[in-house]
């Protein structure tokens, strides 16, 4: 499989690999962005941070997460990722589940305008 990049209005993500019940991304995301509050219906995800400094929030709890640092995102939980540092975050996304489209997403608020 070849890498492909895909643009999002808060940075990129590239897939890297997928296979079966599995896919790894790389995302980045532009200082002071952030993700939407989503949570996906089959899915689980593993965040690991490689650079950059993030904002965590998964359900009620919301955590810094540093260089090497790592959170894990249940199946159904709502979660969100924000950069609060001042260079860009980077982080792998390792997606475990029974489907791992990107319509598996439900946002539920959005800066960008794409929750319903």
């Amino acid at each position: 499989m070849s890498a492909r990049t895909e643009r999002r209005p808060w940075g990129a993500y590239t897939t890297i690999d997928e296979a079966g019940q599995y896919k790894v991304k790389r995302i980045n995301v532009a200082p002071g962005e952030s993700l939407s509050l989503q949570y996906h219906r089959s899915r689980s995800e593993h965040w690991v941070v490689v650079h950059g400094s993030a904002l965590v929030q998964v359900g009620d709890s919301s955590t810094a997460v540093e260089s090497g640092g790592y959170c894990y995102i249940p199946l159904g939980e709502q979660h969100r990722l924000a950069n609060t540092g001042d260079t860009e975050l980077v982080l792998i996304e390792v997606q475990c589940g029974s489907y791992l489209g990107e319509d598996d997403i439900v946002r539920l608020e959005d800066r960008y305008g794409r929750a319903p």
